[in-house]
């Protein structure tokens, strides 16, 4: 297996869009390592060690999730750690906060396929070894998502919606 930290961008970017906090993000991260550590003997050679990162944070985050007995609650991402490498202008920064919005207003099974489909580029059957579903309830959650995020994207006001567009 290759060296864990060259997977805690990815590992930080999905923490960060499951909990919408950088403290919590970051405890769920430590968390992950940790329990990917204690347990590399169950690693299987041949799998991608993102995949089983991700796996496990998924986990965790819905153990976590089960544990406080109620659903996430989640807050605009701060803008603090973002370091474009342009410079972003004021239409830019209102499409993300819309985008942002739109997401927090996802199901978390439709945000995590997603994410993890978008964001992370897993295929759909790694998207389904990471959630434990079937492939075939990954592709209907992803539909269900673009739609509502669509829907939601419509909804709002102001500039921001207009600068974004969901791929289909």
């Amino acid at each position: 297996m290759t060296d864990l930290t060259e997977h805690l961008p990815r590992l930080r970017r999905y923490a960060r869009a499951l909990t919408g906090d950088a403290h919590a993000a970051d405890d769920l991260v430590q968390d992950t390592l940790e329990r990917a550590l204690s347990r590399f003997r169950l690693f299987r050679p041949g799998t991608r060690p993102e995949a089983w990162l991700l796996s496990i944070m998924h986990n965790l985050f819905v153990s976590q999730v089960r544990q406080r007995g109620t659903r996430p609650q989640t807050t605009p991402l701060d803008e603090a750690h973002a370091m474009p490498a342009i410079r972003g202008t004021e239409g830019d920064r209102l499409a993300l906060r819309d985008l942002d919005r739109a997401l927090a207003q996802l199901t978390p099974e439709q945000r995590e396929v997603l994410l993890l489909v978008s964001l992370e580029e897993l295929t759909y059957e790694e998207t389904a070894r990471v959630l434990g579903i079937p492939v075939g309830t990954v592709m209907s959650r992803l539909s269900r998502a673009r739609d509502r995020l669509r829907e939601i994207l419509a909804q709002q006001s102001g500039p921001g919606p207009a600068h974004l567009k969901v791929v289909k």
